[in-house]
């Protein structure tokens, strides 16, 4: 994999001010309201701090606000021809992929740090530092798959209509995975969704790092978020590898 071409992306997606203060305040401004809203209590469905809960939603809602606003980036380059530029380079579907992800999780774990910090040092968040480091790096490899879906958004929304596929999506997402209010304040049904959704499993594993009541641990989160992984980098390189065919 052209190792210049990832540095090229990963560049290109930290120089974009305006998105990084965007995906950064968002999610420190709704755990400011939400924080405050629920305070020391004992979220009985985790037996985690709700503040701390809320911090982990916020940290997961950043990160995936992080990872899939690359789509924008990504059917812009498709509509001036860039991506027939690149099907004709020596680069390969799968480089093509990594490089997306790895810009994508460089933009996402800024967004997770900053929300970590808020909380800690502004908020007085308790918990213990290894439990944080474990919350924040698995839910910064958890973004792998919002990634892929974002890759999956630019290579086939046109650009008229990839900013409201891009909220239907990221908003589903958010609210339907319970990254806005705990679901064990919400109705049951909405618990029988978030299952279905990457984004419960995203916030689950930063919930199972910080020490949340379960027996499978971060293996379960992990090994459902690798699952829709490989599903959607499949369906990635079969397009790719399909659009260079037809060149």
């Amino acid at each position: 994999m052209p190792l210049r071409y990832v540095l090229l992306e990963t560049g290109r997606q930290l120089r974009n001010v305006r998105a990084m203060v965007f995906t950064f305040a968002v999610p420190v401004v709704m755990l400011l309201v939400f924080g405050a809203a629920f305070g020391s209590q004992r979220d009985p469905g985790t037996g985690l701090q709700y503040l701390v809960v809320t911090t982990l939603q916020m940290a997961s809602y950043g990160a995936m606000m992080a990872a899939l606003s690359q789509a924008f980036a990504i059917v812009n380059e498709r509509s001036l021809g860039w991506n027939r530029q690149l099907r004709v380079t020596p680069l390969s579907g799968w480089a093509f992929m990594v490089s997306k992800v790895i810009a994508a999780m460089a933009f996402a774990g800024m967004s997770i740090v900053v929300t970590v910090l808020v909380a800690t040092i502004g908020m007085g968040a308790s918990l213990d530092p290894v439990r944080w480091l474990a919350a924040g790096v698995g839910i910064w490899c958890g973004v792998v798959p919002f990634a892929l879906i974002a890759i999956l958004i630019g290579q086939f929304a046109k650009p008229a209509f990839a900013q409201p596929l891009f909220m239907v999506v990221f908003m589903g997402l958010a609210i339907l995975g319970g990254l806005w209010v705990p679901l064990s304040v919400m109705p049951a049904w909405m618990g029988n969704v978030a299952h279905l959704l990457p984004s419960y499993w995203l916030n689950r594993m930063g919930q199972m790092g910080a020490g949340a009541t379960g027996t499978a641990g971060m293996l379960e989160p992990a090994l459902v978020l690798t699952g829709w992984a490989v599903l959607l980098a499949v369906v990635i390189i079969w397009r790719y590898r399909r659009d260079a065919a037809r060149q």
